[in-house]
Order: structure tokens, then C-alpha cells, then sequence
């Protein structure tokens, strides 16, 4: 998957451009959110870490709050420290209740730590599916903060978000073992952003598992035909269309 939420939206809606819709107190305030978001945008994780926490320290009652937040909670999740992006992100919740990159993350973090026999597993995948669904309808909601962005590439973005929310309840459904619905979830992901592979390595293990070979075999046809497809992504593809044409082969013997 895309690298981080923070990536897309957290970065073409902050800064200045979202400074222009919210009350700032202080010049100080703008200019420390601007280097925060500008810490952020670099990739910096632990520069962005600190920044936050510097921000949200001096700037306690800020109403860019639940923004600051939810690029700590990002960083966080590029470290692969997912204790700490849920606690952070679930903070902009409470700040924002109408945040709809916060509830993605949390999202995220659960359905990627989930496994077959955990104990708490339809807990876990409960909580994921509604923080998933809150994402998808505060996405839809989402008012352009940038009167420098057009109409059209916020809602491309939005679409975006969307799809990555639709890809995420796909795998959560998968973990249910209810392909059907992984699969229509997937489907609306690859249509929705058709240059994320990973979606389509998604969709294909999904039909492999409900047993649609045929459909299986198509989705990493189209895939391994994307030209400049990462290196590797391609023994994925290649894999499950394998394990695709031996479960024909071998239904075609019975």
C-alpha cells in the first residue's frame, strides 16, 4: 500500500491553505504548524514526532489540533510503532469527531495486526469495520480546505482515501473468510485507484479463496501487464496465479 494516509491528504490540506479556514491566535502558531507540516512532508519521522509534540505543547488549545495529531499519529505508523499511532489517532478523533484520516489509521493498525487465532479477532474486526465505515462517510463530507486545490483533485484524493477505506474492509473480510464481500470491496478499490497494486494482489487472493480461478487468473493478468509494476509485486501475482491454474487443474480432474 501507499506509504502513509499523512502522504496524500495530510500535507495538501495543512499548512497555510488549511490555516486560512481555522483561527489561528498568533503568528507564532502559523509558523510553527507550517514547520510542523513542512517536517512532515519530508518523510521525517521522528523530526515530525517531536514537532508535533512541541506544537501541541505551546500551542495546547489550538484548533489545528486534531491536524497535528493526526501527522504524530502517522509518524508513529511509519515506524511501525502502531501502539502509539492508535493512541495518537484516536486523540484527533476526540479532537475532530468529523477527522476522516484518524479513523482510517486506527483502521489500518487493527486489520494489519489481526490474526486467525487471536483471541479478540471479531473485537478487533468489529471496532476496524466501524472506524473504516466513520472514514468513508467523513471522506465523502470532506470540505475542500485549499481554494488553491480544484474541485477536481480534491475529489480525486477524496477518491483515493475511499479506496484505500474499500481495500482495508476487502482484507478485513477476508480475515471473516467471507470472500463475497472482500470481493466486491476489492473490486470498488481497483476501479477507484487502478495504480495501487497491492489492491489487486488483494483481490485476486480473494477470488482464490472463494474459488473463482478464472477470475483469479484475470485480476493478476491484468496486473502483471501494468507497465513500471515494483519488482516486488510481481512473485505475489505470480504466485496466487499459480495456485489459481493448479486449483483449476485440479477441480477439472474431479
Amino acid at each position: 500500500m501507499k506509504q502513509t494516509i499523512l502522504a496524500g491528504l495530510a500535507i495538501a490540506l495543512s499548512a497555510t491553505c488549511l490555516m486560512a479556514q481555522v483561527k489561528i491566535k498568533s503568528k507564532g502558531e502559523a509558523e510553527a504548524y507550517n514547520a510542523l507540516a513542512k517536517v512532515a512532508g519530508a518523510g521525517d519521522s521522528d523530526a515530525t514526532i517531536k514537532a508535533a509534540d512541541d506544537f501541541l505543547t505551546k500551542y495546547a488549545d489550538t484548533a489545528l489540533k486534531s491536524a497535528a495529531l493526526d501527522m504524530e499519529a502517522s509518524a508513529y505508523h511509519d515506524k511501525g510503532d502502531d501502539d502509539h499511532a492508535q493512541v495518537y489517532a484516536e486523540q484527533a478523533m476526540q479532537a475532530d469527531p468529523k477527522d476522516f484520516q484518524a479513523p482510517l489509521l486506527i483502521a489500518e493498525t487493527l486489520v494489519s495486526h489481526t490474526r486467525e487465532n487471536d483471541l479478540d479477532k471479531e473485537e478487533k474486526l468489529t471496532k476496524a469495520e466501524k472506524d473504516l465505515n466513520l472514514a468513508i462517510e467523513n471522506t465523502k463530507a470532506a470540505v475542500k480546505q485549499n481554494p488553491g486545490l480544484s474541485d477536481a483533485k480534491f475529489e480525486d484524493i477524496k477518491k483515493v482515501q475511499i479506496a484505500k477505506a474499500q481495500a482495508l474492509m476487502g482484507k478485513l473480510f477476508i480475515l471473516r473468510k467471507k470472500f463475497g464481500d472482500a470481493i466486491t470491496n476489492l473490486q470498488a478499490a481497483t476501479e477507484a485507484d487502478p495504480q495501487e497494486p497491492a489492491y489487486f494482489v488483494y483481490l485476486a487472493s480473494a477470488q482464490l479463496q472463494a474459488g473463482k480461478n478464472d477470475d483469479a487468473i484475470a485480476t493478476c493478468d491484468k496486473l502483471l501487464a501494468q507497465p513500471n509494476l515494483p519488482a516486488q509485486v510481481k512473485p505475489y501475482a505470480t504466485g496466487i496465479r499459480n495456485d489459481a491454474l493448479k486449483a483449476k487443474g485440479a477441480a477439472g480432474k474431479l
